[in-house]
């Protein structure tokens, strides 16, 4: 007589990936409501309902994406349709994005209290995976607005932009104010950044049991070199596409960013900071510089995989501009030594879809100065972290940890991260040995073209499970988009 199935589903044959373990184990996962309810060799299948054949694939958690740009190019509703069936192709389960007032995104200024029910309304039934905010408090009013946003809405982490205050976000300019929306005698500038820290300060104060949770992530560049350096470099003839973008926002500036942002959390006792798409040498040295300095303040440190797949003689050229810039081929071997000496916490795709009629000017496209900066690359961040890790002798286990476990701790995810009793049944199964060539054409994302064009990557993502659903399987997105919005407080 066959038992009654307890189970919703048993995935049975994956090869298990979890973040704190040196080996891989051939196991059985049983889910129930959506958590893993049971993780053993051999679960008989008579005990679920369903049961789906993971035929010896590497099971690991799902991707916690914790650094993308929903809805900046595109309206966020349509926007989170398409990048998020993109997420889910990619094995990202979980995606935080960092949103704001001003220019872009919802074209709006005016307070968080307006804003965010906005966003949420905007967001509802259109993610296909779980999602999250970060929001960067731009204007004065923001600042009152944290403990506001924290307990109401759950958002646990917040942004600042360096160099917003004198620069654009895609070149020169001098119509900061009108590009931030905020009133003429308002400033986004060192003052402001250190009353951001000092307000958040006061809300770990408020609450104690979230401290380790609340945290400040920072781009780091700073404006008055970029302004500098890109007159100098447009003036150059010698250089031109990435390599004319890399020098004009130099290394240095994100190093000086990342000393000014450091000594400004000591100084207000900000604890935990998040500092943004290291790019080069010199901000990585400069991060861990302040990890010294400043013992005390719990620094994590972040790179993209766009950062650690392309350098500046990508032949991609226009489509990979991005801030910080993609750089010389010596700093992306310097990330990658970083990330196999465990001084990085956590990759991201910084995924911006921006379409190819905005990415660039039909004018002048191949004129660095007129594209836009940003790119997509959700899809790619598993593979692309698999197949270059791979190479460089770096373990699923380490993988798990930077793309799952490490993000999912610092952002107040606790159901995340890990194939485990009780947590969120949120999987994704990897063929190792299958290799594929990008191509956008293959992408669910609505961008239409990719940076990484052409560059072939080894570990393919076969199935995507979200909370026990299966929402991705061969190379097609199912269904209708299930992603909650995940409160953090």
């Amino acid at each position: 007589m066959s038992e009654t199935p307890v189970l919703d589903q048993i995935i049975k044959n994956v090869q298990v990936v979890r973040p704190h373990q040196d080996v891989i184990e051939l196991l059985d996962l049983g889910i129930k409501d959506g958590k893993f309810a049971q993780i053993a060799p051999n679960i008989s299948p008579d005990t679920g309902k369903q049961v789906f054949d993971g035929k010896n694939l590497l099971a690991f958690p799902g991707v916690v994406d914790a650094h993308m740009h929903v809805g900046i190019y595109q309206p966020l509703d349509k926007d989170a349709v398409t990048e998020t069936k993109a997420a889910a192709m990619g094995g990202v389960t979980t995606s935080l994005n960092y949103i704001r007032t001003g220019q872009y995104y919802l074209n709006k200024g005016g307070s968080y209290r307006d804003f965010f029910p906005e966003v949420l309304a905007l967001s509802t039934g259109n993610f296909f995976v779980d999602y999250g905010y970060h929001i960067a408090p731009i204007a004065s009013q923001h600042i009152d607005e944290i403990p506001l946003l924290f307990e109401e809405y759950g958002i646990s982490s917040f942004k600042i932009f360096m160099f917003y205050g004198g620069y654009g976000l895609h070149g020169l300019s001098d119509q900061q104010n009108l590009f931030l929306m905020i009133n003429k005698e308002e400033r986004y500038d060192f003052a402001h950044f250190e009353f951001i820290m000092r307000g958040l300060t006061r809300l770990m104060e408020k609450h104690p049991e979230a401290r380790d949770t609340i945290s400040l992530s920072l781009h780091c560049e700073v404006a008055e070199i970029l302004n500098a350096y890109t007159k100098i470099v447009e003036n150059d003839s010698s250089l031109s596409g990435l390599h004319a973008y890399s020098a004009a926002r130099p290394p240095h500036s994100e190093g000086l960013a990342i000393c000014i942002a450091s000594y400004l959390a000591n100084e207000t006792n900000c604890a935990n900071i998040n500092l943004l798409h290291l790019s080069s040498q010199k901000a990585m040295e400069a991060a861990l510089t302040m990890q010294t300095a400043f013992p005390h303040i719990n620094f994590r440190r972040e790179v993209t995989v766009g950062h650690l797949l392309l350098d500046v003689d990508t032949p991609n050229g226009i489509w990979a501009k991005v801030n910080p810039p993609i750089r010389p081929r010596a700093d992306v071997e310097y990330l990658w030594q970083a990330v196999l000496n465990n001084q990085v916490d956590w990759i991201v795709s910084d995924h911006a879809c921006c379409s190819a009629e905005q990415k660039r000017s039909n004018k002048d496209p191949n004129n660095i100065w007129l594209a836009k900066s940003g790119f997509g690359g959700t899809e790619y961040l598993l593979s692309g972290v698999f197949s270059e890790g791979s190479k460089r002798g770096m373990s699923c286990n380490q993988m798990a940890k930077l793309l799952s476990w490490n993000p999912s701790r610092r952002f107040g995810l606790l159901q995340k991260g890990d194939i485990a009793i009780g947590y969120d049944a949120d999987l994704v199964l990897v063929d190792s040995n299958e290799s594929f060539v990008v191509h956008a054409a293959e992408s669910e994302s609505q961008q239409g073209y990719t940076p990484f064009e052409g560059v072939e990557l080894t570990g393919r993502v076969k199935s995507t499970f979200l909370r026990g659903n299966l929402i991705y399987n061969n190379g097609q997105v199912l269904g209708s988009p299930t992603g909650r919005y995940l409160k953090r407080a």
